[in-house]
């Protein structure tokens, strides 16, 4: 009997082709961040605060993926930020395919950071790479701190993590050590940012850290 690895064919031919748009977009200076979180974790709300507070220094574009509805693009829109909406029909995650034709729907013209909001769930967008830069995921302290232990390959994919609304710390039993140290576990060389959008506490690092990564994938674009 011939057995056929579907996933397996399915996985590395995308690998390659997020390869390839990876270095073109790398050819443009075009930074590229794939964000992933589950569902609720606050994706919107931190891109908002992050376009908002960095509109003067970065010109920001955001792909929003659903599997329907627009009212994020839309959202986005209203903060003056280049967005378009992308649908899914159905799949739990986006991948380099979808990825391209999304961005060559968007006017990029001008812009040095792109965001793609990805379908909203810690399981399916770990799994297919999409051309980015960076992979950084949400982790919101109303999830718990055991999100680690249940969904490792989202921690270890990820390059930077982002703990949110903070602002909600002292209504959950939330152990932000023990958290941390799972997550090193898994991925030590993961970046670890702890914010609050509401508030605005830890942004500063985060942002700071979006501008300089910025800077030199433009200035290393030819390398």
């Amino acid at each position: 009997m011939k057995v056929i690895e579907l996933h397996r064919s399915v996985t590395e031919s995308n690998d390659r082709d997020a390869q390839k748009l990876n270095q073109e977009l790398k050819e443009k200076g075009l930074f590229f961040i794939n964000l992933m979180s589950a569902a609720g974790s606050g994706k919107t709300t931190l891109l908002s605060r992050t376009i908002t507070d960095l509109k003067d220094r970065l010109k920001i574009a955001v792909m929003e993926a659903d599997i329907e509805a627009d009212v994020d693009a839309k959202r986005i829109e209203e903060l003056g930020a280049v967005s378009i909406q992308v649908h899914t029909d159905g799949m739990c995650h986006m991948d380099a395919g979808m990825t391209r034709k999304g961005l060559e729907e968007m006017d990029l013209e001008g812009i040095d950071l792109v965001f793609l909001e990805n379908i909203g769930n810690l399981i399916c967008p770990a799994e297919f790479a999409t051309g980015a830069a960076k992979n950084v995921m949400i982790l919101s302290i109303p999830e718990g701190d055991d999100k680690p232990l249940k969904y490792p390959l989202m921690f270890q994919t990820s390059d930077v993590l982002l703990i949110t609304k903070l602002d909600t710390a002292s209504y959950f039993s939330f152990d932000l050590d023990k958290c941390i140290e799972r997550v090193r576990y898994l991925n030590p060389d993961i970046r670890i940012f702890v914010v609050s959008a509401k508030t605005g506490e830890g942004m500063k690092e985060w942002e700071d850290w979006l501008i300089q990564e910025t800077k030199d994938w433009k200035e290393n674009k030819d390398a």
